[in-house]
Parts: structure tokens; C-alpha cells; sequence
């Protein structure tokens, strides 16, 4: 049985299905919102707005009990509140760092539309990267 499937024997299909929309909304825009970190009159509400997005992904999965998905929303949470209060541009470490995360979530959406098991989670993503300019 894969991701789907126990998550529709285990919850109601309208909720389900209420997450599977809203977690591909935020998975289309996610890379766009990265990249916008690099530029200086974009910083503060991309940051901002992913901080959103992984803030929604952790209490959704949770609520969902999607166990390595809301541990690693909760982790990129935590990193992203301390970017928040960084001067823009970040670095390319920290960059490309949020891409491999974003690129983690858009397989996971992967094994959702395909009723796979959930993918283990990279251990290269539990690495923090050198936020510091």
C-alpha cells in the first residue's frame, strides 16, 4: 500500500484531497520563491512566503501524520526564520541547499500521484548549510 492509499484509508477523502491540491499549489511555486532569494528587492517576501509554505507543509503533514515530511517542513522551518532576519542576497550554498529540499518535496508529491511508499529523505538535506554571506 502506498502514501495514498493510507492516507485514504485513514482519513477522509475530502481532506486528502483538500491537501494533495494545496501541497501541489505550493510545490509549483516553491523553486520560483528560491531562486527570488537571490535577488536583493525579492528577498523579504519570497523568504517570507516559503516560510509560509513550510509552516503549512509541517501542520498539514503532521495533522496527516506524513511523519518525515513534517519533521523535515519543521526542520527548512526553523532554518528560514533565521534567514528571515538576514540582509539579502543569501549564498549559493544556502541556495542550492533549498533547491535539493524543494526537489525532496516534488518527489514526495511524485509518490503521492503515484500511490508509491514515501521516499526516504537524503540524508545530504539534514546538513545545514553556511548561511552567512
Amino acid at each position: 500500500m502506498g502514501i495514498r492509499s493510507d492516507l485514504d484509508a485513514n482519513f477522509d477523502f475530502e481532506i486528502v484531497d483538500e491537501f494533495l491540491d494545496h501541497y501541489s499549489m505550493m510545490i509549483d511555486s516553491m523553486e520560483v520563491m528560491v531562486i527570488d532569494l537571490t535577488k536583493e528587492n525579492m528577498y523579504k517576501r519570497s523568504i517570507n512566503e516559503l516560510f509560509r509554505v513550510f509552516h503549512n507543509i509541517k501542520s498539514a503533514s503532521g495533522y496527516l501524520k506524513i511523519e518525515p515530511m513534517a519533521k523535515l517542513a519543521a526542520f527548512v522551518e526553523s532554518e528560514l526564520e533565521e534567514l528571515r532576519e538576514k540582509e539579502p542576497p543569501i549564498n549559493d550554498e544556502t541556495v542550492n541547499w533549498l533547491l535539493e529540499v524543494s526537489d525532496m518535496f516534488a518527489k514526495w508529491q511524485d509518490d503521492f500521484k503515484l500511490d508509491n511508499e514515501l521516499t526516504k529523505i537524503k540524508f545530504s538535506l539534514l546538513k545545514i548549510p553556511d548561511t552567512d554571506n
